[in-house]
């Protein structure tokens, strides 16, 4: 405590990562910021970007960077993402931003990511599950697990998917997203014997065309396979990172 204290009143720490010390979490004016998930869970806080205000995020992405030396966003719009790039250039531009559809990461240049021998293997049925791929890719790399993605392997052209197989066999753990039907998790999970997680998509027209179709038939999947709510890429990639984590434990 004294030490903190001390470090605080000579500048070297500032108060919002002494809170996030003592508290295991950073309160700012947007809201509380909880730095201490990763180690608490196993994986990282991210800030939801939908529905918030884009002085919001840029403030939030602050905080994370301040306490954790990294910002994840999800469901990040333009305006907010303009909002965060400004933010970077002046006050930090040294700093790294990865951004995908969607999704961001804005890294320190001091940040150190972890590393985890483990590889998450993820695949997509079409171009337009990629977003939402993107969200688990991003959760799995700021773990430090190695990726393997590959995209437009849908079952309507099967042989897309067979010609893939030993890749998605090698992975410690697969991520397959798909929309319309979801019938391509099923199918991987037939064909591997590595833990295969089902992400739904909201991809599709008419009936079930939001995505219940394919929440449907991955929850009736004949196969073994686990199944995340539609459109949910972040709990599928925090899902595959605690199995990586758990495997990458076992190989030391």
């Amino acid at each position: 405590m004294r030490e903190l204290l001390e470090a605080v009143a000579d500048g070297s720490l500032s108060p919002t990562e002494a809170e996030a010390e003592l508290r295991g979490y950073a309160t700012g004016e947007a809201g509380r910021f909880d730095a201490a998930r990763e180690q608490r869970r196993g994986v990282p806080e991210a800030i939801f970007a939908e529905g918030k205000s884009a002085p919001q995020v840029a403030a939030l992405a602050e905080t994370a960077l301040e306490t954790t030396g990294r910002a994840l966003l999800t469901r990040v719009s333009d305006r907010q993402f303009a909002a965060l790039e400004e933010y970077v250039a002046e006050t930090v531009p040294e700093a790294t931003i990865d951004r995908r559809h969607t999704t961001v990461r804005v890294m320190m240049p001091d940040y150190e990511p972890p590393s985890l021998e483990a590889t998450v293997g993820i695949a997509t049925g079409g171009t337009v599950d990629e977003a939402v791929a993107d969200e688990a890719e991003a959760v799995c790399q700021d773990a430090g697990a190695t990726v393997d993605r590959v995209d437009d392997v849908g079952v309507a052209a099967l042989a897309r998917t067979i010609d893939q197989l030993e890749r998605f066999r090698d992975a410690d753990v697969m991520i397959v997203a798909a929309g319309r039907e979801g019938a391509l998790p099923t199918v991987i999970a037939g064909l591997v014997d590595t833990p295969v997680i089902g992400v739904p998509v909201s991809s599709g027209y008419g009936y079930g065309g939001d995505g219940e179709a394919a929440l449907a038939g991955m929850l009736q999947s004949c196969t073994v396979l686990s199944v995340v709510n539609v459109d949910a890429g972040f709990v599928a990639g925090a899902q595959a990172t605690l199995i990586a984590r758990a495997i990458a434990a076992a190989r030391e």
